[in-house]
């Protein structure tokens, strides 16, 4: 098990260099940084219509026009390194920089996968206006391991952001490939949708994209909740099997509230 995640570890560093030790609560142990990606296969989990509420038209006396309400202001960079997680945000956590990603990233062979290979590049699209990284580690053994990036898009372009990656886990779950990320095509068994970790921005989605490393299941996780007009996107892997890992709700829990007392 050990030698596959070296193995593994040093072909599956993903673009954006983001963790790929043991992932989630309950993955393996190595702290390196994934290479590559690769891929998964599922059913995605379809999104949960909300019921509109019918209301009766009332007549409404005239009386001057009201200013529409002005949308929330996108966070500059200089907020999004503020609002980003800190140390002191999460207990048990340990947070320290991550670079940004090369501008250039592995693209999937087809259109409608190019949300999650975006995603996968560190680069959420449409893209964003100003972006944040960190690196999440249990303070205790290096465990879990997240690696986050929070982007910042304005409500209608993060909307759309989260829109299209829902289109990308179902038009994608029987798998696709990628290329251009430097180091050989990647091969992506197929994609499925994840129950969220925690309720908590306006919008939030979980979803799988499982690799393919010499025909073995490597998962690739990602959270990402809307706050407003901005994205948190928490990612994770599993080098050590093919179990799903998991996000720790409180990392979600702790960037939402962070990022609702700046709207």
């Amino acid at each position: 098990m050990r030698q596959r995640t070296a193995v593994v570890a040093t072909a599956l560093t993903l673009a954006i260099g983001l963790t790929a030790g043991c992932g989630g609560e309950g993955g393996g142990d190595s702290a390196d940084k994934p290479r590559h990606k690769k891929a998964a296969t599922s059913t995605p989990v379809p999104a949960t219509p909300v019921p509109s509420k019918s209301v009766p038209a009332t007549p409404t006396p005239a009386g001057p026009a009201q200013p529409a309400a002005s949308a929330p202001k996108a966070l500059s960079q200089a907020q999004l390194e503020k609002a980003i997680l800190a140390k002191s945000d999460v207990p048990g956590f340990d947070v320290a920089p991550m670079d940004a990603p090369p501008p250039q990233g592995e693209r999937a062979d087809k259109s409608e996968c190019a949300p999650l290979t975006a995603v996968i590049n560190g680069r959420p699209e449409p893209a964003a206006q100003a972006a944040a990284y960190r690196q999440l580690t249990g303070a205790k053994d290096n465990r879990p391991a997240v690696s986050e990036f929070l982007t910042t898009h304005g409500v209608q372009d993060a909307t759309t952001a989260l829109s299209r990656l829902r289109a990308a886990v179902e038009a994608c779950e029987g798998g696709f490939r990628a290329s251009g990320g430097g180091e050989g095509p990647s091969t992506y068994q197929g994609a499925k949708a994840l129950p969220v970790a925690a309720q908590v921005g306006d919008d939030a989605f979980a979803y799988q994209v499982t690799g393919d490393y010499a025909g073995e299941p490597v998962p690739l996780v990602f959270h990402v909740v809307r706050s407003g007009g901005t994205l948190a996107t928490f990612y994770t892997a599993n080098l050590e099997g093919p179990q799903t890992p998991r996000i720790p709700p409180a990392l979600l829990t702790a960037q939402a509230d962070k990022l609702t007392k700046l709207k």
